[in-house]
Order: structure tokens, then C-alpha cells, then sequence
């Protein structure tokens, strides 16, 4: 029987958010062998026992790089508004590859892949004002994301 460490972490679901995404701008071709896109955030939902609002739209967006090995290294910045008006502050940093070359290809033309074919994490900070979303600036949370044609859904959990 294992016995669980005593320093593990517990997570907590927060929220989900749905972004609705542009179509990429690639920078071609690479100067250094791997490819930077910028994908701007057009509108989305968040939902959640912790935290409900909408993506403001065209607020922020993405700006992947892929590398010559298939891994995307996200950097995505874009805000939140809660729906209590609220404005929060979201930056988020990840990876995601596939599994095999073929989900790969069905990923790049944007096409639907199951959930298990593929890792898609990220880092999440957050910059929210004083106030009941405070909260959220103290706390590190982790990211479990979906791929979705023409869109990402990204559920929340705070880490305690």
C-alpha cells in the first residue's frame, strides 16, 4: 500500500473558461526553427463554484511557439470581468503535444481530437482587485485544457 506524502497537494475545481480564438497569424518563416503565432481571445464564458464572468473580448490573446519537436509553449494574456464587474488580469503559461503524429495533424487542421489524445496544461496568474477576487492572487492554480476547433476550454483548480 502506498502512503500518500504528507506535503500533497489538494486541488479544488474553481471554473472553467470557454475562449472562442481567432484565426492564428503565423511569423514565417522561423528565423530560429520554431514557429510564433499570435491568436487573439474574441469573446468566452467563465463558470465555475469560484469565479462566473465572460472573457472580454479582443482583450488579450496567445502567442504560442511551436517547436521543431510538435511541443506548444503558450504564453497567453487576456482579461476577465466577473459578472460582479470586477476586472481580473489572466496570464497563462502551458505546454501541449500529442500523442502520436497523426493526432498532431488532425490538431494543426484544427479538426476535433479526443481529450486523451493529447497533454494540454498550463500555469495560470492572476491580477484581481481588492475585494471578493482577491483571493485569487494568492493562490497558484493549475490548468487542465481542451482543444476545441476554433476554440479552448481550460478548467481551474486552485491549489490549497
Amino acid at each position: 500500500m502506498t502512503v500518500p506524502h504528507p506535503f500533497t497537494p489538494q486541488l479544488e475545481f474553481a471554473f472553467t473558461i470557454s475562449i472562442t480564438l481567432t484565426k492564428p497569424h503565423w511569423v514565417t518563416p522561423p528565423a530560429r526553427g520554431d514557429m510564433r503565432a499570435a491568436i487573439h481571445a474574441a469573446d468566452g464564458v467563465v463558470e465555475g463554484p469560484l469565479l462566473n464572468g465572460r472573457v472580454i473580448p479582443m482583450s488579450g490573446g496567445d502567442f504560442p511557439l511551436t517547436r521543431p519537436n510538435g511541443v506548444i509553449d503558450f504564453d497567453a494574456r487576456y482579461l476577465l470581468e466577473a459578472d460582479d464587474g470586477a476586472v481580473i488580469y489572466l496570464e497563462n503559461r502551458g505546454y501541449r503535444w500529442a500523442k502520436t503524429p497523426e493526432i498532431a495533424e488532425l490538431m494543426r487542421r484544427n479538426e476535433p481530437v479526443s481529450h486523451d489524445s493529447y497533454y494540454m496544461r498550463v500555469t495560470p496568474r492572476f491580477d484581481a482587485p481588492d475585494g471578493p477576487h482577491a483571493w485569487m492572487t494568492k493562490h497558484v492554480f493549475v490548468g487542465v485544457a481542451e482543444k476545441i476547433p476554433g476554440a479552448n476550454r481550460i478548467h481551474y483548480f486552485v491549489v490549497r
